[in-house]
């Protein structure tokens, strides 16, 4: 009985977190603005490192939540103010296994750091938009090259 009752509570504790997880999912998503994004969280060996999540546009933040957390902060942060995108590339390599086949990688810098993100050709037009938006008369350089290949 005792093997039952250990399968059992095991059953119960992954449907549990599985619970957990979908609920989470289901609140960030239904107030908008959310996408699909990857973020490269390492860099150690040529075109790995990469994590699937969603993205958050909230004002001037974009939130970067993991797909597979129970985390209800976001594991990242990009701020309009301080990202600037520098080139614009697709999965090469090891990344084309890791990442739907229309998604496009835009290496940025957040506060002088690297940031390489990746999502949906489509999301990227989006992207950028709120990436240029600002308050009437601020200055907006925040596209460092304007003569992107065509992805």
């Amino acid at each position: 009985m005792k093997i039952v009752e250990g399968i059992g509570i095991g059953v119960a504790v992954v449907l549990a977190a599985l619970l957990i997880l979908f609920i989470r999912r289901a609140l960030f998503t239904r107030s908008g603005g959310i996408i699909r994004l990857s973020v490269r969280v390492s860099t150690i060996l040529d075109g790995r490192g990469w994590s699937p999540g969603f993205g958050r546009f909230a004002g001037d933040q974009l939130r970067w939540y993991r797909m597979f957390s129970f985390a209800l902060r976001p594991k990242r942060v990009l701020s309009r103010k301080g990202l600037a995108v520098e080139r614009r590339r697709l999965p090469e390599g090891q990344e084309r296994l890791s990442m739907p086949a229309d998604w496009v990688i835009l290496r940025c810098t957040s506060n002088h750091a690297p940031v390489e993100i990746a999502m949906a050709r489509s999301t990227v037009t989006g992207f950028l938009s709120w990436l240029e938006a600002a308050p009437p008369g601020a200055a907006s350089p925040r596209l460092a090259s304007q003569d992107w290949p065509a992805a």
